[in-house]
């Protein structure tokens, strides 16, 4: 199954914020992001979420964590999901204000449609921006 074995190596790379280089070997050209959070609502690419995720955990929230609490694929859709929490502490610079050193612990998935080529064409994240902006004390 290296459809779900890809997408579980793209979580992963994306969430430890390596940024399109170290995700693009597993997502094709085209692939569309979408979200209805408001951080990330403008974007509509795989590629720009992978930077902003890059932007994010090396940045403002650098050192930031996941805890991965279910996964599963549906060979019938070809649809990898993920549900996770994400851990972080505002430390850096790069956010709407300062270094608050709040935490947030932000609970999220990702649904991952993988193509014949067994590489990522549709990702959507479902997360409650905010929530996570709340704790870090930014809203």
């Amino acid at each position: 199954m290296s459809a779900f074995n890809n997408a579980k190596k793209f979580f992963e790379a994306c969430e430890t914020g390596q940024g399109w280089e170290g995700c693009k070997e597993y997502v094709e050209n085209s692939a569309t992001f979408t979200g209805q959070a408001d951080a990330v609502s403008e974007l509509d690419t795989v590629e720009g979420y992978t930077e902003f995720m890059k932007n994010i955990c090396n940045g403002p929230l650098a050192g930031a964590t996941y805890t991965v609490h279910a996964e599963s694929f549906d060979e019938n859709t070809s649809t990898a999901m993920f549900f996770g929490t994400f851990h972080a502490t505002h430390v850096g610079e790069g956010a709407p204000i300062p270094p608050t050193n709040k935490k947030t612990n932000t609970h999220y998935v990702y649904t991952l449609k993988m193509s014949d080529n067994d590489k990522v064409e549709e990702m959507t994240k479902i997360w409650n921006d905010g929530w996570c902006f709340r704790e870090l004390g930014w809203a």
